[in-house]
């Protein structure tokens, strides 16, 4: 008998990572259900799945080449694009499988044994506390699985039955070698994804499909990731990663070395001029902080493990529409995690120090920076890659996505936005110019997730928005005419005159989204009592569905006296009290606040409903 394939080549390679990407993929609801370990955040299937779509996108921008240049190609997207501890596990497998290919065009089932061999050993050496039971353990037994397969037989696609065989075997024994994962009754979430890498290959060369996996499969009811609750000794809040690029980067032990003092699952890998960071911290910033002493830090990530941890108790089946917002929204956290509204975060900058609103640069710590800078910050829409890297991952969820974003007459955020959604070719992406800020913004994004919930699709939320929008308002006041200035919202004239008359202005914002007066007010101690007038004014005849938003730039006396005269003049829905984000509080300086409200009277379109309803 023949053999059926007898080598390796870039085309391959790329084909097979492809197919790998894809069924990663389908399987990766299943495998954040795994995940409780190193912390339950039921994100390992969505990091796996995130770096090898990296990966497989940037072969593609490659096209056919030689196999050594293909295997850098994939090491070094997957370095750029890991996620996680998986993801960047994955990255330094990787590494090692392109390190021992080198320059070659071709190679056979001995060489292939041999590359992922150096692979598993890569990725052993880039821990320094190796923890047996899960993937580190599958990748090592799987090495010795292609060794000995290799022997065996030259044909590359028996090399790989023989070689999944064996992963199968070690991942269903990881439960034995980790204590964590014995309590819970699963297997390595890691471990599973890369067994579900090895797995697409094979589906690949026996010519089997790769879909995606159909609703009700993979025991949907069974969550361990939510169940399981975090160890006190690693109950780190936030998952911190950053991309450091450098002509002299320190040796990897020695950024090793230096992060253990900020937290856990510390993970680093360097290529070339690249270093990407991971570790579980509770202070994400000290972390950045210190990569910015290596070199230009071009990509920061903090994710709220405990956020995370906390949506698992939810349904976590696909949605209809998904519900996106940007960090100016100002919603409270809690009811972002109990709508699961996605944030994307504008930019604050302070100096030379960039920062992710509201997810690298809590409200409260921005205010501090506000009241010891030397200078006022700058704000900026968020980056392309922020916006896909949310649109995508709500896409995965939901088959329709509703993104509200920022009023297009005071950011280019919406326009930003829509840009994005266009370049990724994300169709089933529905943006909505909130013409808002803050809070008016923001309870449109939950009204928005409500009527999600209640089933409607996406066109018909946006319209109901836009009906909602046209009878919503909100009132805006500052205490210092200094940020205004700054923008041009003022003359410096007027700003000299208001201030020595101890004048305080009263804004709103028009149809369109700008920034219009409405009144001025001397003293502070007149201003609560006519903004109050103003919104007694707009709310006759008196609705029946309101809401009410007050957020504050650090006044938060002012903001408590306003919610109890609302709540005592009025039966709102809710009444939401935020310190605003950096963003509002960058153009309106500290001590402004606003009064937002949202009226939902009225006839609502009638939603579409899908077949079989």
């Amino acid at each position: 008998m023949g053999i059926g394939i007898a080598y390796v080549d870039g085309p391959r390679l790329t084909r097979s990572m492809y197919a790998a990407a894809d069924w990663v993929h389908a399987g990766r609801d299943e495998i954040n259900r795994l995940n409780v370990f190193p912390v339950p955040d039921g994100d390992t299937g969505t990091n796996f799945t995130m770096t090898l779509r990296a990966v497989a996108d940037a072969l593609q921008a490659l096209g056919d080449a030689p196999l050594g240049k293909t295997a850098q190609t994939a090491a070094r997207a997957a370095v750029l694009g890991a996620r996680g501890n998986s993801g960047m596990m994955l990255a330094h497998f990787l590494l090692g499988f392109a390190e021992a290919l080198g320059n070659r065009e071709t190679a056979e089932a001995p060489e292939i044994a041999a590359a992922i061999r150096r692979g598993a050993d890569t990725l052993y050496a880039s821990l320094d506390e190796p923890r047996e039971g899960t993937i580190l353990t599958v990748a090592r037994d799987t090495a010795t699985a292609a060794e000995q397969a290799a022997l065996a037989s030259r044909d590359i696609a028996e090399f790989m039955r023989l070689m999944l065989a064996q992963g199968e075997i070690a991942l269903a024994r990881t439960p034995t070698l980790l204590a964590v994962l014995r309590e819970a009754g699963v297997v390595d979430a890691g471990g599973m994804g890369f067994v579900r890498m090895l797995e697409g290959v094979v589906r690949l060369i026996q010519g089997d499909p790769i879909l995606a996996a159909a609703p009700g499969t993979n025991n949907a009811e069974f969550n361990a990731a939510a169940d399981f609750m975090v160890s006190a000794e690693r109950d780190y809040q936030f998952c911190t990663e950053c991309l450091v690029r450098g002509d002299q980067l320190p040796p990897s032990n020695e950024v090793r070395s230096a992060l253990h003092q900020f937290g856990g699952s510390v993970v680093v890998a360097q290529v070339s001029d690249i270093l990407k960071i991971h570790v579980h911290t509770d202070t994400p910033e000290a972390v950045f902080a210190l990569a910015e002493r290596w070199g230009s830090v071009t990509v920061r990530k903090a994710d709220d493990m405990r956020a995370q941890h906390r949506a698992l108790g939810h349904d976590i089946s696909r949605r209809p529409v998904a519900i996106v917002a940007d960090s100016s929204a100002d919603l409270p956290d809690d009811v972002l995690d109990r709508h699961h509204i996605a944030l994307v975060p504008l930019q604050v900058t302070f100096g030379d120090v960039t920062y992710r609103d509201r997810i690298g640069l809590k409200p409260a710590d921005f205010y501090r920076l506000l009241r010891e800078a030397k200078a006022l910050p700058t704000t900026s829409q968020p980056t392309p890659g922020e916006f896909v890297k949310a649109f995508r991952s709500a896409t995965a969820e939901a088959d329709e996505v509703v993104a509200v974003l920022l009023s297009g007459a005071l950011s280019g955020t919406f326009q930003a936005g829509n840009a994005a959604a266009r370049a990724a070719n994300l169709g089933q992406v529905h943006l909505f110019d909130s013409k808002s800020a803050s809070l008016g913004l923001g309870m449109l994004a939950l009204r928005a997730a409500e009527l999600a919930e209640s089933g409607w699709d996406a066109k018909t939320i946006v319209i109901e928005l836009e009906r909602v929008r046209r009878q919503s308002g909100l009132f805006l006041t500052v205490d210092t005419y200094e940020n205004l200035l700054r923008s041009g919202r003022v003359s410096r004239g007027k700003a000299w005159l208001a201030g020595m008359l101890d004048v305080k202005p009263i804004l709103a914002l028009d149809a369109n989204g700008r920034v219009v007066p409405v009144d001025r007010v001397r003293g502070r101690d007149h201003l609560v009592a006519r903004v109050l007038s103003l919104v007694e004014r707009a709310l006759t005849p008196r609705p029946t569905a309101l809401r009410f938003g007050i957020a504050h730039a650090d006044a938060p006396e002012i903001a408590e006296r306003i919610r109890t005269a609302l709540l005592a003049a009025y039966r709102p829905r809710d009444c939401f009290v935020s310190l605003a984000t950096g963003v509002l509080g960058t153009h309106a300086g500290i001590g402004a606040w606003a009064v937002c409200y949202q009226i939902e009277d009225g006839t609502p379109p009638r939603p579409e409903r899908t077949a079989g309803e």
